[in-house]
Parts: structure tokens; C-alpha cells; sequence
């Protein structure tokens, strides 16, 4: 029985915010976030927030098969949005975080004023198109509607997925920070917005969707046999990395658990487990 704890939107918004009003520290407290690292008590269990799918079951792996061995306590926090396993991070609720790619980090620092820092990159999902109404990239017609994520660094990167694969035409430079306003010719498609979590739900209603592997994981889609078309992997810059708050980066139980995540053990689970779905990226950060 798995032991994980699942944490609603509501309840975890709730403890996010009874604890951000009784820590020692606060994001505005440089001293804060550079004290607590150092002197981690590390008898006490490593406490990381993911993504159900596929980060929980990676950590999970690792707590069930080589925590133990290595002297390390874990605990999974699963949460279900994008939100929450950031502010439980910058709050203290959790030690670290595992469910986002580097450039989401960095809108989300940015927009939310938050101090959170990649330690570690750990697997790659590649994004991809989805349909249930139609079978091949050639059978997508003006007048269909495309649904995407609607957080800013997802809906570039699916708008570029999009542009890559000639669907649509979007300005020059504009890169993975690509918004709807920036497609120069939608070629007659119409596009719908929607919280990334939610798009796999939405495929009954729309043509097409572009998904998060993770969310496509959960919705029982096989990426590399269902898209009708995925990024492609070499050079992408969205591998989903371990964070943590800054000053908590050589903490010695996230350290153990780099370690751990970027083993052969890891490696042969992901690429067992995931068939191609999901990639092991354990190469320096920016460099997977």
C-alpha cells in the first residue's frame, strides 16, 4: 500500500498558508534562506512535493529501493497542480520540490517573487499533440479548435511544437515565451486555454489538445504510441529537475538524494517503466 500522502488544492493552499504565517522565516528573510541548509537535521525525513505521475513513482522507487541503504528518510507529498508544491517549498511546508523544468521555475520565481533553485535535473517529457477525432498531424483542418496549457512557459513551448510541425506561423524570436497574440497566421484553427492539469480532460471537446507527459501519463495515453506527433529530445532545455529554496542546496539529505535519483537503479526504472515517455536527463543542469 503505498504511503504517500495526496494533498487536495484547497487543503494544501490551507497548510501552505497556516505555515507561511508561523515560520521562523519568510521569503523576505535573506537570512532565512541561507541558515537553513547548513544545519539541516539530517535524521529528520527528506519531505519532497511531486507530481503524482511520473515523479512520485520515481521517488517512490527510490524511497521503496535505496533510501534505506543510503541513510536517508523520504517522504512524498503528492500535490495535483503547479502551483502549491512551489509555495510549500518557499514556506518550509516541504524541503524540496520535483514536478517542474527550469524555465517554469524561472516565470514563477519571477512573477511570485519566490526564491526557489534547480538542484538537480532528473527526466524529460517530451509535450505532445493528442486527438481523439482525428488519426494523423495531416488530418487537422481550419476551423478546428486546439486546446493548450495556459501557463506562460507550457502554452510557448506547445505553440512552438505547433509551429515546428506547420500548423501555425508564430513571430520571429519569440521563442518557448510565445503567447496566442504572437501567432502570426493560425492558419484557420482556433485555440482553446486551459490549466494544464485539466487539458487531457478536455479531448472529447476539442479536435486536438497538446499535453504535458506527465498529464498524459495519468490519462492512460502512451506518448510515444498515441501523439500524433512529440518534441523531440535532443537539445531540450525542459528537463524536470529536483528544486529546493535557495540556501538549502547542500543540504546533505537533498545531496543524498541526487545521488540516488541520478543512479543506474533510477535510470533502467524510468526507462522500463515509461518505454520512451519519459527520458532520464542526468546531465548538468542546462545541459540535458
Amino acid at each position: 500500500m503505498r504511503k504517500n500522502i495526496k494533498i487536495t488544492a484547497a487543503a494544501a493552499a490551507t497548510a501552505a498558508l497556516a505555515f507561511g504565517l508561523t515560520a521562523c522565516g519568510t521569503s523576505s528573510d535573506p537570512a532565512s534562506k541561507s541558515e537553513t541548509g547548513a544545519k539541516a537535521d539530517t535524521s529528520k525525513a527528506l519531505v519532497v512535493a511531486a507530481s503524482p505521475t511520473p515523479h512520485a513513482d520515481i521517488l517512490n522507487f527510490v524511497k521503496k529501493n535505496l533510501a534505506a541503504k543510503a541513510g536517508l528518510k523520504l517522504e512524498v507529498k503528492e500535490f495535483t497542480d503547479y502551483v502549491l508544491p512551489n509555495t510549500a517549498t518557499e514556506n518550509g511546508q516541504v524541503d524540496a520540490n520535483f514536478f517542474q523544468h527550469q524555465p517554469y521555475l524561472d516565470d514563477f520565481n519571477k512573477k511570485n517573487n519566490t526564491h526557489i533553485v534547480a538542484v538537480a535535473n532528473v527526466h524529460l517529457e517530451p509535450l505532445g499533440l493528442y486527438s481523439k477525432k482525428v488519426k494523423d498531424l495531416k488530418d487537422i483542418k481550419a476551423g478546428q479548435t486546439i486546446a493548450v496549457p495556459n501557463d506562460t512557459t507550457n502554452e510557448g513551448r506547445a505553440l512552438q511544437l505547433l509551429a515546428a510541425n506547420g500548423l501555425i506561423t508564430v513571430k520571429d524570436g519569440v521563442g518557448t515565451n510565445a503567447k496566442l497574440s504572437d501567432i502570426t497566421d493560425k492558419k484557420g484553427l482556433e485555440f482553446k486555454e486551459l490549466e494544464a492539469a485539466t487539458v487531457p480532460r478536455a479531448l472529447n471537446d476539442v479536435d486536438a489538445a497538446v499535453i504535458n507527459g506527465n498529464y498524459a501519463i495519468e490519462a492512460k495515453l502512451k506518448p510515444a504510441k498515441d501523439a500524433l506527433v512529440l518534441e523531440k529530445a535532443d537539445g531540450n532545455p525542459y528537463a524536470n529537475i529536483l528544486a529546493v529554496k535557495e540556501g538549502n542546496e547542500k543540504d546533505a539529505r537533498v545531496q543524498k538524494l541526487v545521488k540516488l535519483l541520478h543512479s543506474d537503479e533510477v535510470k533502467k526504472f524510468i526507462e522500463d517503466t515509461y518505454q520512451g515517455a519519459v527520458i532520464p536527463a542526468f546531465g548538468a543542469l542546462g545541459n540535458s
